[in-house]
């Protein structure tokens, strides 16, 4: 059993493995779902210096917790579901709910009104169906700020959206009219969460 650190850690070692730098370890991803067998990440991750008392179950733990679901276990095969900076992997185009939400920061949302929403280093950009995993993405790059995109504009606009599973859509970019600062129920943008320990 993995304490929250040693899992934050491993977490950080298979994000880098399965969205980052695969060919550095070793690991060779399916050019259609970017998976590969559990046991030759396990197996890449034990031949990292001080991490060859991983086992399985510590992987599985790591895809069970992660608070904003990176893994996926299927068939005896693991993949990151999103965020890979290498080799494009092939989603299928999806119908989003009418709205998605994006997390971002206060410094960025100039240009992102001004230009739409880039991929930046990523393939993607990551869009979801509630704004609690767009507060867990935005919070760590600064001052939240959520925007609210307007899927059926976009669509019109020739946006294709894809499906990466659990709440998470993926789009190439967005143009800047499909995007508004979304104001919670509250009246208050949503950056309250700073201030909670």
């Amino acid at each position: 059993m993995l304490n929250q650190t040693m899992e934050k850690n491993l977490s950080k070692w298979m994000s880098k493995m399965l969205r980052h730098t695969p060919e550095e370890y070793g690991i060779v991803l399916d050019p259609e779902d970017g998976s590969c067998p559990v046991s030759l990440l396990l197996e890449a991750v034990q031949n990292q210096p001080n991490w060859s008392w991983v086992k399985r179950e510590d992987i599985e733990q790591v895809v069970r917790n992660s608070d904003k679901q990176r893994f996926e276990i299927a068939h005896d095969r693991i993949k990151a579901r999103y965020g890979h900076s290498h080799d494009k992997i092939q989603y299928s185009p999806g119908e989003p709910p009418a709205v998605l939400y994006h997390g971002t920061n206060k410094k960025a949302l100039p240009s992102i009104l001004k230009e739409g929403l880039s991929p930046m280093n990523r393939q993607y950009v990551h869009l979801s169906e509630g704004t609690h995993f767009a507060t867990l993405a935005g919070s760590r790059r600064g001052e939240l700020v959520i925007l609210k995109v307007d899927t059926i504009e976009a669509k019109q606009l020739g946006v294709t959206f894809y499906y990466a599973g659990n709440e998470v859509w993926l789009a190439d970019g967005m143009p800047s009219s499909c995007c508004t600062v979304w104001i919670s129920q509250e009246g208050e943008q949503s950056n309250h969460e700073q201030s909670n320990h």
